[in-house]
């Protein structure tokens, strides 16, 4: 059962967090920071506004770094994809131009700035898009495998088991983690530079230590 507690905030400095507070049949209180910067705090239920405040102010200093890290990240295109030549595309932190020409070898390939994709009707447009979201999700299936070995041997210390690894499209997450040790990541974190994918990497592989955003974590 949740129960929502609307929009609350606290000052951090010069700067007011505001957060969506929810109670939950929950035992500890989980803060999450959203791409789009919204805070949402899920709390136990009956605990003391007082209380979640404290503990909001308390993460106030990572909850701030946390919005200004998303801030960084490239903006999805407002307009929807016409999948024509000239359109911008992102791929590890570059961009990249759409070139669409037609052949009888269906293909995607990257190279001197130009995103090309070779299909055998330019002007199927349906095709076009599953020609890239399949180039798309290749990427990201082996940039990720190689970057969760890196991760990995960065947190080797603490005991950390590899997890298994898989795609997921999220809305409003670039990753998440299970309690059964399963890491998913939102295949368009393939367009971020590899930096900022290992950030995420990292996160959720601390996650498998600490499953909420508590003080241990």
């Amino acid at each position: 059962m949740n129960v929502l507690a609307g929009e609350q905030s606290v000052q951090y400095g010069t700067t007011t967090i505001h957060y969506e507070l929810i109670y939950a049949r929950r035992k500890t209180l989980a803060i999450h920071v959203y791409p789009d910067g919204h805070v949402e705090v899920k709390a136990p239920l009956e605990t003391p506004l007082a209380r979640v405040g404290a503990a909001v102010q308390k993460r106030a200093a990572w909850i701030v770094r946390q919005q200004r890290q998303y801030a960084t990240y490239p903006t999805a295109n407002p307009l929807p994809r016409r999948y024509v030549s000239g359109e911008a595309y992102r791929y590890l932190g570059r961009q990249y131009r759409l070139k669409v020409i037609e052949d009888q070898v269906e293909r995607v390939q990257l190279s001197r700035g130009f995103l090309t994709v070779s299909v055998t009707q330019a002007e199927d447009k349906a095709r076009i898009a599953a020609l890239l979201d399949q180039w798309y999700r290749t990427q990201a299936e082996h940039i990720f495998a190689e970057r969760l070995e890196v991760c990995l041997a960065r947190v080797e210390s603490l005991g950390i088991v590899r997890p298994a690894l898989s795609l997921r499209a999220m809305k409003t997450r670039w990753g998440s983690c299970t309690a059964k040790g399963h890491i998913n990541l939102n295949p368009k974190l393939i367009q971020m530079p590899k930096d900022l994918i290992d950030y995420v990497v990292l996160h959720e592989l601390c996650h498998l230590k600490e499953l909420n955003h508590g003080a241990a974590f």
